[in-house]
């Protein structure tokens, strides 16, 4: 890669008064904190307002990777940081974004300037978050754009004016392609998570966007890793980038200092229960439970509030408003348990988590990394618990391997064993349910849900197609009866018995009926078509027995060419002929 290449390992450090609250802890979970001699924000060229913004919440001191990616964004130089969870990198892109962008009372027109892409909701809601914050001194509009919501509070918004955008890249497209969105004035542009936005499958949606930007622009692109498509995409639409790597103590050192982590060798038909008694931990503040499937964690839910927990699911299938409201019941404390899948391992900042427990075997080190990142934050500690189940012995051995856990061969444990109430602090007494008075939570029920104007499944989109139909089913011929009339009416112009035409084949059928019998007082004999009893009542005149009377064709030998177009009815009504014969001589 071209360019100049800083690297820089972050140290672990005691966190200074006030830290708790930072920003930047957000992606905190590697005791990657602050010291009185890092340096300010405003020694690192930060504007003024910005410094003001921040020292309101608290931070007036930089990460290690905002020392040096702050002042290499501040030039204009296009940037590649490489840091993994916990180094602090939303305002090591944050502040330059800030610094470049005019504002409202400065004389922008509302036009967005600055562009972050995001590979999920939760990252991107946390992100804009926290660039507002930053930005709330000189009054910087951010709005997040994202899917699962309506088309037209973000249209709204659009409108109104808006200085930096942070987005998804599917929502981004539908808003350009219609017109709403436009991207020709962008001046800076952010990659945030690059590499989960190519486990996405985001990558080609990303292309696109760069190719509706101007191209003189500034380009940072963060990541924790680089794997070799990302390294195409940079060497692509990056130019002469400037690239800054913050390590964690990890590599080459302790894993995650301040968080325990233990690990069990458990059977999938006991890990509730296990769950039940960690739940019950002394101490035990708010906890994330991390399932493989969407399916999982809505069982492992159902579960645990069958069991008198409160708990919440968030997973994809969910609706944004759905998934709002659970985070945000979590967030309060309505609920302490948060059943999710991976969608929930980045961008998702809460304090109070203590425990984290993987239910299922995280699939390879990176996504351990982010799911344990949930504790242990700013200077705190926590706990986190993975099962492994047999047939996730060899993935997690590498995850083991990888990170220098020491934790290759994980005990065989069960919710009886007594290792697993030391290890983890569990009241010897502790049951699979939790005891009545200590349920306290006010529970998901407690916490609105607000109306984002998504749609719903089978909601508005379906609904209209399911009214078009019927309206026209309604005002014609049913669908079946369609069908029949295209299946009946061929080449030869004869109309099928549905369509009321006079045609060759409707004649020659009712001339076949008159000559069914001779006597009127004859027994009723079955009607060739239908297979019913005959009502026709030319059946009954004796002067329709001569079946030369019928209509013209009708006794014409077999080689004459309307015959021939009518053969396979002919054959049916002399099927039918004969067993109107046999029946009139019964």
């Amino acid at each position: 890669m071209d360019g100049a290449h800083l690297r820089t390992p972050v140290r672990s450090r005691r966190p200074m008064k006030g830290s708790r609250n930072n920003l930047m802890t957000r992606e905190n979970d590697k005791s990657t904190l602050i010291t009185p001699d890092s340096p300010t924000f405003a020694a690192l060229g930060a504007r003024p307002e910005t410094v003001a913004a921040l020292a309101e919440v608290g931070i007036t001191r930089a990460f290690a990777i905002q020392e040096y990616a702050i002042p290499i964004a501040l030039r204009g130089a296009d940037l590649i940081g490489q840091a993994p969870t916990g180094t602090g990198k939303t305002l090591g892109f944050g502040v330059p974004l800030l610094q470049r962008v005019v504002s409202p009372d400065e004389g922008a027109d509302g036009t967005p300037q600055a562009l972050v892409v995001v590979p999920t909701r939760e990252l991107g809601l946390q992100v804009a978050k926290d660039l507002a914050t930053a930005g709330a001194t000189r009054g910087v509009r951010v709005l997040p754009i994202y899917g699962g919501v309506g088309y037209e509070p973000q249209v709204a918004a659009l409108r109104q004016g808006v200085e930096i955008l942070v987005g998804t890249p599917g929502r981004l497209l539908d808003l350009a392609r219609q017109k709403h969105l436009r991207l020709r004035q962008i001046q800076a542009l952010v990659l945030d998570e690059a590499d989960r936005m190519l486990d996405l499958g985001f990558l080609e949606d990303v292309e696109r966007i760069l190719s509706m930007l101007p191209t003189e622009r500034q380009t940072m692109l963060f990541s924790a890793t680089m794997p070799e498509p990302i390294v195409a995409l940079a060497r692509r639409f990056l130019r002469s980038p400037v690239t800054v790597h913050a390590s964690h103590p990890g590599e080459g050192g302790e894993h995650a200092p301040l968080t325990r982590q233990v690990a069990y060798r458990t059977h999938a038909l006991n890990k509730v229960e296990m769950v039940a008694r960690i739940l019950q931990a002394r101490g035990r503040g708010l906890t994330m439970i991390f399932s493989r499937t969407k399916r999982g964690v809505d069982k492992v839910a159902g579960e645990l509030d069958f069991r008198g927990f409160s708990c919440a699911a968030v997973h994809g299938d969910l609706g944004q408003a759905a998934r709002e409201r659970a985070l945000r019941a979590f967030r309060n404390g309505k609920v302490d348990v948060l059943v999710a899948t991976d969608v929930a391992a980045r961008g998702l900042d809460v304090a109070g988590v203590t425990h984290v427990i993987n239910y299922d075997c995280p699939e390879d080190p990176d996504a351990y990394t982010h799911r344990i990142g949930r504790t242990g934050r700013a200077g705190a500690t926590g706990i986190a618990v993975t099962f492994v189940d047999w047939e996730d012995l060899a993935r997690w051995r590498l995850i083991d391997k990888s990170l220098g856990l020491d934790l290759a061969e994980p005990p065989e444990t069960y919710h009886t064993s007594p290792w697993l109430y030391t290890d983890l602090d569990i009241p010897a007494d502790a049951t699979g349910e939790l005891p009545v008075a200590q349920r306290s939570r006010a529970g998901l029920a407690a916490e609105a849900e607000e109306d984002l104007g998504g749609r719903s499944p089978g909601g508005r989109r379906r609904g209209q197609r399911g009214e078009r139909g019927g309206s026209r089913r309604e005002a014609g011929r049913p669908r079946g009866d369609r069908r029949r009339r295209r299946r009946l009416t061929g080449d030869s112009g004869g109309a099928g018995p549905d369509s009321g035409a006079p045609g060759p084949a409707v004649a020659g059928a009712a001339s076949t009926a008159d000559s069914a019998t001779t006597d009127p007082t004859g027994p009723t004999v079955t009607d060739a078509a239908a297979g019913q009893p005959s009502t026709n009542p030319a059946s009954t005149n004796p002067a329709s027995a001569n079946p030369a009377g019928g209509a013209p064709g009708a006794g014409a030998p077999a080689g004459a060419p309307a015959d021939r177009a009518r053969k396979p009815r002919r054959r049916r009504r002399r099927g039918g002929q004969a067993v109107r014969d046999a029946a009139a001589a019964s």
